[in-house]
């Protein structure tokens, strides 16, 4: 169920210790908001969405905990997790790059092979995204409280472009799993393969900034909070 998956995303982020905890804190109150829309009648098929939204989540779950074996663009992010020259952000943008581009895909093959069918699992697929543009308002809120530059990014459009920019991730998670779906067994792990190098490539870009742009991130650095805990409970959307 997404209740308590969102709960499992929770614990997990409370006890990461660093900057591996940020991305499932963002994760576990995106979950908890799907799971407000199902229980509110926002979709017109909740218990779908639900177990759409539940094997997505699995597939970041199975990752955290088996750090050694997992994909290459996971351990991107367990590398870099005590990084602390890296901005808040990033370590975000390193979860969702992961999660979205290499998991989403899969997980949406997983479901329609379940239900013998791809297009019947789309409506699922968009109406999350619906759930995403809620929920952001909030979290740039609270992500402002601990980066104390979010607000002002958003404010002259990084808002509008970092919505933008998930939305297109989200339409290439599509692409690649409509391209997954049709293979064989042995053509979608190798499909897999190369996707996890392909994303493994854009976290190497997310964590190496062009060199104009790094005193300009070095600066702004200094202005967030560099204590994991607080960013975590401020990602949760808690005080």
């Amino acid at each position: 169920m997404i209740a308590d998956t969102a709960k499992d995303l929770r614990t997990a982020a409370l006890a990461a210790g660093d900057a591996s905890g940020y991305f499932p804190a963002l994760y576990s109150r995106v979950t908890a908001r799907i799971g407000a829309s199902i229980d509110a009648g926002s979709f017109a098929d909740g218990p779908g969405i639900d177990r759409f939204a539940t094997r997505f989540a699995s597939h970041y779950v199975a990752a955290a905990d088996d750090h050694l074996r997992g994909a290459r663009c996971w351990q991107a992010c367990w590398n870099v997790a005590s990084d602390q020259r890296l901005l808040i952000v990033q370590h975000l943008l390193l979860g969702i790059n992961a999660h979205v581009n290499y998991d989403l895909p899969r997980a949406v093959v997983e479901v329609a092979d379940e239900r013998g069918d791809l297009m019947s699992i789309r409506h699922d697929f968009d109406a999350v995204n619906d759930v995403l543009a809620a929920t952001y308002d909030d979290v740039i809120k609270d992500l402002d409280r601990v980066s104390r530059w979010v607000n002002g990014a958003a404010r002259v459009g990084g808002g509008r472009a970092f919505n933008f920019s998930l939305r297109l991730a989200r339409a290439r998670a599509w692409q690649a799993a409509s391209a997954m779906y049709s293979l064989s067994a042995d053509g979608r792990s190798g499909y897999a393969d190369e996707l996890d190098r392909f994303v493994s490539v854009l976290a190497f870009m997310i964590t190496r900034p062009s060199p104009v742009l790094r005193p300009i991130l070095g600066l702004v650095r200094r202005l967030e909070e560099h204590d994991s805990t607080k960013v975590i409970t401020a990602m949760l959307g808690e005080r």
